[in-house]
């Protein structure tokens, strides 16, 4: 490619004749600047290449003289950054996110720069891969969190201790287990015949303490904040606890 401009003036990328099939992406790129009496003639030599070369490296023996090599960079992402958060997967809360930002030049999306990269990956991991053929095939078994969560659905709600009220309400609409009860939201069980606000805050400390949640239930749920009643507590009525209530200036 060729470079030619005649001064005063600025020179830029968009100064560049390149031949049939170049592009220059970064047109406005700014090269020099020229005086009145400046000319710049300039032979470009282009390779295809990836990450960065040196202009030692890029150093040929038997150069001609006049011939200037430069550092190549040939990656066309500027800027990665990553972070990892912490995300919900219907009843699991022990999941993370990946979350990383790529910038790249016009040369090629962020997207294929991400699948590319996740090609590469992809066939270095393969290496290690291949330095034990016999270790295809073997059975790790469920992680212990995964037994775990599996063991829990497992349970009958008897199991929950409940009340005798919120027992009988969802045995009668057929709800067994607690993996069935977790796949209920809450406005679900709020459509079963008996089954008020004060048996919802009751499983839903019951699934908390388990580590389980109903299907719509909000990440931060805190147990704390439920009461639980007993049908068959006996209370204690004593009107000095009770605070004054004041109506029209007269007191009670």
């Amino acid at each position: 490619m060729y470079l030619r401009k005649q001064g005063p003036g600025v020179v830029t990328a968009a100064d560049i004749a390149p031949p049939a099939g170049v592009e220059v992406h970064n047109p406005n790129l700014h090269l020099a600047t020229l005086n009145g009496k400046g000319k710049l003639e300039i032979e470009l030599t282009v390779e295809r290449g990836r990450g960065y070369v040196t202009a030692v490296q890029n150093k040929q023996l038997g150069a001609e003289i006049g011939r200037i090599p430069v550092d190549s960079i040939y990656s066309p992402v500027l800027r990665v950054t990553y972070k990892v958060e912490a995300t919900r997967v219907e009843q699991r809360t022990d999941f993370d996110r990946l979350v990383v930002d790529v910038e790249s030049k016009e040369s090629i999306s962020p997207r294929d720069a991400m699948a590319s990269a996740g090609r590469t990956l992809v066939e270095l991991f393969g290496l290690a891969r291949e330095l034990n053929l016999d270790a295809e095939g073997i059975d790790l078994g469920p992680s212990p969190s995964d037994a775990a969560l599996a063991a829990d659905l497992a349970l009958p709600i008897e199991d929950l201790e409940l009340t005798v009220r919120s027992y009988n309400c969802l045995k009668r609409e057929g709800v067994h287990t607690v993996g069935e009860l977790v796949g209920r939201s809450e406005a679900d069980l709020l459509d079963i015949r008996n089954f008020g606000s004060k048996s919802i805050d009751e499983v839903k400390a019951k699934l908390i303490s388990m580590g389980l949640a109903l299907k719509d239930s909000p990440a931060g749920f805190d147990r704390s904040l439920v009461v639980t009643y007993d049908d068959d507590a006996d209370f204690d009525y004593n009107p000095t606890e009770i605070p004054p209530v004041i109506i029209e200036d007269q007191q009670y």
